[in-house]
């Protein structure tokens, strides 16, 4: 690890277990939050997905007819009924074939002419999806500390990877039944899913090096160094399985994702679906106990910490004050001796007690004028305060002043 790297890795630290660690304990209660959250919604698509029946292409049509009465009113069957036909959650394995197929009388001659092929390779299939990454790399130059401010505050703000994707319609059929078994179509609209595509081409082609790419460097920025293009395709005849709401549209079958499901068309069957999303949400239920654990525990640290802090910060602060109080009267008392003492004092008016100070401070309700301001206050804090003169119970005493 370089010396940029460790005084990151030490800002980073002392930021995190600031206020004895608060910043870190939010963050580890964020973090618990998140797997909560997913962890709720993994499981409520691992129940519908068990829950949802698993058929073939051809035994649709019976089990939409049989759930018309129940797929409205039972919001886990799936969406509501359409004005076609009654929507349900459905789980179909199919074989991949091109949606004219279905459409024109002598399929197998014009099935060519339907499909997307790929520029390099030539393969055919009904979705076609080209990408382009820019691989990056980066040498820690003269400057090479503004690359790790930038990947500490936000990271790369460079797009690295450029994809498009083309496709036709396609359906899903019984393979060994076709083409006089039913079939259904796969609508991906507004579909964001993963898709169980195949590589069919893949290439690395480096980058020449610019006179601006030698700058980049030397400042110590991130550089292209290679352009990886690949083609994936999804080719005829593939089994794959769809996970989704079947319904009735124009005399067809026709499924659409559903956004509660991380399913949608995927090459894995119902019970390895079920296997794998399994697992993810047992891990995402024990990592957010976890790290709840860990955040409450951090917190109730910090929390109690930081209330011994405040309140010792308090008997602190009461100590002060309470001592400059006292320093201040002792130098008001001390002044006042002093000046008294530079002056001479008839015996008439030195207080009965100390003999020192001049008689500032008459008793009530006796209104004996015979002690100064110090004995005075020390009268008062007596058990059973008297006056000193006619020895009768005082209550406080009084500063006179004169005119």
């Amino acid at each position: 690890m370089s010396v940029h790297d460790r005084a990151t890795a030490a800002v980073l630290a002392q930021m995190m277990f600031a206020a004895d660690g608060v910043l870190f304990g939010v963050g580890v209660a964020y973090v618990a939050y998140r797997s909560i959250r997913k962890y709720a919604a993994s499981a409520s698509a691992l129940r519908k997905i068990r829950d949802a029946p698993s058929v073939l292409p051809s035994d649709l049509r019976s089990i939409l007819t049989d759930g018309d009465d129940s797929s409205s009113s039972d919001p886990d069957a799936g969406e509501s009924s359409s004005s076609n036909g009654g929507g349900r959650l459905v789980i179909v394995r199919g074989s991949v074939e091109v949606k004219s197929a279905a459409e024109k009388a002598n399929w197998k001659a014009l099935m060519g002419n339907s499909l997307v092929a790929s520029n390099a390779s030539g393969e055919k299939g009904v979705i076609l999806q080209i990408s382009q990454t820019c691989i990056y790399n980066e040498w820690k130059g003269v400057f090479g500390w503004t690359t790790d401010l930038r990947n500490t505050i936000a990271g790369s703000l460079k797009e690295q990877e450029t994809s498009s994707t083309r496709m036709v319609p396609f359906i899903l059929v019984e393979g060994a039944k076709w083409p006089q078994s039913d079939y259904f179509v796969v609508n991906m609209e507004g579909s964001n899913h993963p898709l169980p595509l195949t590589t069919v081409y893949q290439h690395l082609q480096p980058i020449t090096a610019t006179p601006y790419t030698f700058l980049q460097a030397i400042c110590g920025l991130e550089y292209p160094v290679g352009m990886l293009y690949e083609e994936k395709i999804l080719p005829l005849g593939k089994d794959v399985t769809a996970v989704g709401i079947c319904s009735l549209k124009n005399g067809g079958f026709e499924i659409k994702s559903s956004k509660d499901l991380p399913y949608f068309l995927s090459a894995l069957t119902k019970d390895q679906l079920v296997a794998d999303l399994s697992f993810k949400t047992k891990v995402l239920m024990w990592s957010g106990l976890v790290f709840g654990t860990v955040a409450i525990g951090i917190l109730s640290y910090s929390v109690a910490r930081n209330w011994t802090k405040y309140k010792d910060w308090r008997s602190q602060r009461r100590t002060q004050q309470q001592n400059n109080s006292t320093r201040i009267a002792r130098e008001s008392s001390n002044e006042e001796v002093l000046g008294e003492e530079a002056e001479a004092i008839p015996d008439g008016e030195l207080c009965v007690i100390c003999l020192m100070r001049r008689r500032r401070s008459a008793f009530v309700p006796c209104g004996h004028l015979v002690c100064c301001q110090r004995c005075a206050l020390s009268v008062e804090r007596e058990i059973a305060p008297k006056c000193p003169l006619c020895r009768q119970t005082i209550h406080s005493s009084v500063r006179i002043y004169d005119s």
